[in-house]
């Protein structure tokens, strides 16, 4: 949505109130979301309230309700749960205790409330905005409030934020604290797992979602479980036979453990509880295997947000403080949230309205709607894990062989696309060939076939199983035709990072000359550098800056500790910037050097100065961060050389490189579900696209279409020409033209407290859920 006259943003607050608060559960990365409201809500020129305690804060007043400065949110980044505390408020609930709450607002002039928490505290949000001029008159006839204060605040606007680590609310793709909780949730997993695999036990793990099963069911994916129970989609009749079946068959293939994931909430058809104990007398009865029941509990709810979270909470904080400033007494309440890497703007009653239908749907046994009304990211999911889980490998084989082989750089998340890959290849009855070393296996022959338990256990293994180089194929390319043909291979699934790009252009642009090329090929985006071009993120990325961030986390607190201190950070990445953006966002520094955003001696004196004023402050620490690539002059010795000597006697500078460790460590939830579903889909269009490439006997594909990147797309997973994606790359620096998130970095530097302008003339419109929902065939990702 376009603005016709462009707003400045540094005065779109000014007279304004605006008052945030947290309320029910808590939620890491609620913290993040606070801090970003109150330094935007202070940018614009707006007064910042805290609400402490959440709405019993509101109702009680006084000490509860205190000015924001833009110091008092500092540090507050990288702690979980919610500094400014939440309550669950009995007071709220009646008349009197609404109007006591007006009163206090009314008395500071806060019109704009902001509200993060889960559907309940965004319900009540909603109730008290809708009776607020009645508030006001119970108000005015006990002269508690003036005529004239009456008037000025004669409405009051609502945004609000989900924090809930269920992610049980719909029309939004993520809830903050989500990400986090899953990340507890992994580690838990991990370390059980090493004890299981000791003991040959059986482990049934209890995760939190009481009326949604999406921890549960990405949990479950992300660890490759041997079932999961959730309350959307309890299991047919009969399935304890059934599980114990699943299970005996899982040890009798090899595997040392079985893992069940429950749901707290998770029932049967019949709408009795399914408890770990439930489950684990029946293991324990009927297979005599030993076994072990865990429940997590509040360790979910605790920990530091991820950097997902953060970033966010940072850029839903950003958008609520926009969307308060430019509602209209007619706007409806609106919710901030993320569709695939969007910000959108969703009417809040309509998302309500649809989170209680899925309770309805569940109540009333229709669980297919239940799945689909959760949302697409939900479904995809679930398809996925049934995939996967439930099936048993067909009796006819197909006769067609994929390769599945790795290029670049390792990173995490490439075994967990390998492993759903061959798996979902095996149950389509293919045979799966494992190449070793990149395009230097394919074209020495180091390939072998991979059977169902070859992969098993890959899904949390960091780095690179199958092994992987960065040599490009167009030299060797009549070795990897004659292995092509001498192996028979019928199609190449290739996960990397720009050199599977590259080296997948270089296999087409060869099918001229060798037929043996003209076979269907698919791209997998995996490099921590995120620079493949056609995809918004690549498996790895994830993994790569939660690293970084942990890293910039304890810096900073060396830094806290020692007073007046700069840290200069480099970061991987090539000449992609993303990592040092995200990390920029989500360990809150200073700056971020890259090679898109170019900046000379100006930005750096600039930088130099703020730095000095900001050691003026309470806040006596910084944190720049520098992409390696970001300018051949300009060096990290450089940088830390200028800051050195420009900061004597104000602050001392140290330098860190981080180097290898950013490609290492076990792959995040996040990386491991995506691998998971790129790689099951990658195989099923190369399924359909053999079939169409199949004449006289043989398959010959030699179209554009037959070689493509699947990558993410603002909200889909897309497969896209390699051909096509030529125009928007730059060879020469390895990184696509476009980049999605460029666009955050004026956030980067606002919340840094940068005087800079931040381009509010595209601004993200309100969209519609139940319209939405109505059309079924939403694209699938």
């Amino acid at each position: 949505m376009q603005r016709s006259t462009p707003v400045d943003p540094t005065k779109m607050g000014t007279g304004r109130a605006i008052a945030v608060l947290t309320s029910g559960g808590d939620a890491q990365g609620m913290n993040a979301a606070v801090r970003a409201t109150v330094r935007v809500g202070i940018y614009t020129g707006a007064k910042v309230y805290f609400v402490h305690e959440g709405y019993q804060g509101l109702v009680d007043g006084g000490d509860n309700i205190r000015q924001a400065t833009w110091e008092s949110v500092s540090m507050m980044l990288q702690l979980g749960g919610t500094v400014i505390g939440s309550a669950r408020c009995q007071d709220f609930r009646s008349k009197e205790g609404r109007a006591k709450a007006a009163c206090n607002l009314v008395k500071l002039g806060i019109t704009n409330l902001c509200v993060i928490g889960g559907d309940g505290s965004l319900t009540g949000a909603n109730e008290f905005r809708n009776e607020w001029s009645e508030l006001l008159q119970i108000l005015l006839k006990a002269g508690k409030i003036t005529a004239e204060e009456a008037k000025r605040s004669s409405h009051l606007n609502i945004v609000g934020m989900v924090g809930s680590i269920d992610n049980d609310f719909c029309g939004t793709d993520m809830t903050i604290g989500t990400d986090s909780a899953l990340h507890r949730i992994m580690e838990v997993v991990d370390a059980i797992t090493t004890t299981a695999q000791s003991h040959q036990r059986a482990f049934i793990l209890e995760v939190m979602g009481r009326h949604c099963g999406y921890l549960a069911l990405v949990t479950a994916l992300a660890c490759g479980a041997d079932w999961v129970f959730i309350p959307e989609m309890p299991p047919d009749e009969g399935w304890e036979d059934h599980l114990c079946r699943r299970l005996t068959y899982q040890r009798s293939i090899g595997n040392r453990l079985n893992v069940i994931i429950v749901a707290e909430g998770a029932l049967d058809r019949h709408g009795k509880p399914i408890t770990c104990d439930i489950l684990k007398n029946l293991v324990t009865k009927k297979l005599s295997f030993d076994t072990r029941a865990t429940i997590l509990g509040h360790v979910q709810r605790g920990g530091t947000p991820s950097a997902f979270d953060r970033i966010l909470g940072s850029r839903m904080g950003v958008e609520a403080v926009m969307a308060l400033l430019e509602a209209t007494p007619d706007t409806p309440a609106c919710v901030v949230s993320l569709s695939g890497n969007m910000a959108v703007r969703l009417p809040l009653m309509e998302c309500v309205q649809v989170t209680k239908e899925v309770t309805k749907a569940m109540a009333e046994g229709r669980f297919e709607e239940a799945v689909k009304l959760r949302g697409k990211s939900f479904e995809n999911n679930w398809n996925t894990y049934k995939l996967l889980a439930h099936v048993t490998a067909p009796d006819v084989k197909s006769n067609i062989n994929i390769a599945i082989l790795n290029v670049g750089a390792p990173c995490a998340g490439m075994n967990a696309a390998v492993r759903s890959a061959v798996r979902i290849g095996i149950l389509q009855g293919h045979n799966m060939l494992a190449v070793h070393d990149g395009f230097d296996g394919l074209a020495h022959g180091t390939i072998e076939p991979m059977a169902w338990g070859y992969v098993g256990g890959w899904t949390g293994k960091g780095g690179s199983n199958l092994g992987t180089k960065r040599s490009l194929p167009a030299s060797m390319i009549e070795e990897i035709s004659l292995n092509i043909a001498k192996f028979n291979i019928h199609a190449l699934v290739i996960i990397g990072g720009f050199e599977a790009f590259v080296g997948g252009l270089e296999l087409v642009t060869a099918r001229e000359k060798f037929e043996e090329l003209c076979i269907p090929l698919v791209v997998i985006p995996a490099t921590v550098s995120n620079n493949v071009p056609g995809s918004d993120f690549s498996i790895g990325a994830d993994t790569a800056l939660n690293t970084i961030t942990t890293t910039c986390d304890r810096i900073k607190q060396s830094a806290a500790g020692t007073k007046r201190r700069v840290f200069i950070i480099e970061t991987m990445g090539g000449y992609c910037g993303y990592l040092a953006t995200m990390a920029g966002l989500a360990a809150g520094a200073d700056a971020a050097y890259i090679y898109e955003d170019p900046f000379g001696i100006h930005d750096l004196e600039t930088n130099v100065e703020h730095l000095l004023e900001k050691m003026k402050t309470t806040v006596k620490r910084g944190l720049i961060l520098r992409n390696e690539k970001c300018n051949a002059n300009y060096t990290t010795d450089f940088l830390f050389n200028l800051y050195s000597e420009e900061g004597k006697g104000v602050f001392d500078c140290r330098k860190n490189v981080l180097g290898h460790m950013q490609q290492g460590g076990t792959p995040t939830p996040f990386d491991r579900n995506f691998g998971t579903k790129m790689g099951a889909k990658a195989v099923l269009w190369l399924t359909d696209k053999l079939k169409e490439c199949y004449r006289h006997g043989r398959i010959f594909a030699n179209t554009p279409d037959s070689a493509c990147v699947l990558g993410m797309k603002k909200r889909a997973m897309i497969f896209q020409p390699l051909f096509d994606l030529k125009e928007d790359t730059d060879f020469e620096h390895r990184i696509p033209k476009t980049e999605w998130w460029l666009k955050l970095r004026p956030i980067l530097k606002i919340l840094a407290k940068y005087k800079i302008s931040l381009d509010t003339s595209e601004t993200a419109t309100m969209e519609h859920v139940i319209k939405k929902r109505g059309t079924k065939k939403a694209p699938a990702n």
